[in-house]
């Protein structure tokens, strides 16, 4: 069978989890590119008028974060870490900061959008694999937020999507049962019955959609001069991740390219 080992993978409901949860952040990033991209460019215009300290460049380019702490900082970033944190709705909740770049603070907007939990936890597991329980706590967080901006008339189609992708049985189509060659830009359509259906060409496309984005992570990651601690972690799941694909003979022969650049590092 042609998709054989792809629906060996989904056959582990774990595996099932983590590839539907990624696929519905992009889902939800689709959705709410447009919106949120112009809010983030008008909000941090806003804060360079109202304070033009603001637009001091970094005082030495490698002011970074260290294992999520972002204690080290020139006199410019920790104006910038100051006011972004008086915008939290939320100031005594938990802040990435391993996920932004302060001298990127002053010309990019859209390092300011990045404080996230689900996303990172979910690429960042060792196993690609994620528990039941995990996946209700997810659905609530991706609803709640979703209805955040329900005048976005955009954001109903794309709560029905979410819903839509964690209720399906990806194992089904993959198998090839019930399988449909078509479908529409998003991958998903219903029929009169309201089932929905898949084809199995697609899930093997949104699986490697998303492991094409943490091998990318990883080898920049890798390529980067970073901090011993955070160097070592990097690599360890970049060779896990390498030792996945490697144990799965299509996905080997798909991302060969990436395997030789991992083999090239660890070499």
């Amino acid at each position: 069978m042609v998709h054989g080992e792809l629906e060996f993978r989904l056959n582990d409901r774990e595996y099932k989890n983590w590839l539907k949860a990624g696929r519905c952040l992009l889902i939800l990033k689709d959705g709410l590119h447009p919106f949120v991209n112009n809010r983030m460019r008008a909000f941090h215009r806003d804060l360079l008028n109202k304070n033009s300290h603001l637009r001091t460049p970094c005082e030495t380019s490698s002011c970074k974060p260290r294992a999520n702490k972002l204690s080290r900082v020139c006199r410019a970033c920790s104006l910038w870490q100051t006011v972004i944190l008086s915008h939290h709705r939320q100031p005594d909740s938990t802040v990435n900061w391993d996920n932004c770049s302060p001298p990127s603070w002053r010309t990019d907007h859209w390092e300011l959008a990045k404080v996230i939990r689900y996303r990172n936890e979910l690429m960042h597991s060792c196993d690609f694999r994620v528990r039941d329980d995990w996946m209700r706590r997810y659905q609530t967080s991706l609803t709640h937020l979703v209805r955040q901006f329900s005048n976005i008339p955009e954001m109903a189609a794309v709560e029905q999507q979410i819903n839509d992708m964690l209720s399906v049985d990806l194992s089904i189509y993959a198998s090839g049962q019930d399988q449909m060659d078509s479908a529409d830009s998003v991958g998903l359509e219903s029929d009169s019955a309201s089932q929905l259906k898949i084809s199995a060409d697609l899930i093997s496309q949104w699986e490697a959609e998303l492991l094409q984005e943490r091998l990318q992570e990883l080898l920049h990651a890798a390529a980067a001069p970073v901090d011993d601690d955070t160097k070592t972690l990097d690599a360890e799941q970049l060779m896990t991740l390498g030792g996945f694909l490697k144990a799965n003979r299509d996905l080997a022969e798909r991302f060969s390219a990436e395997l030789q650049a991992i083999d090239s590092l660890k070499a």
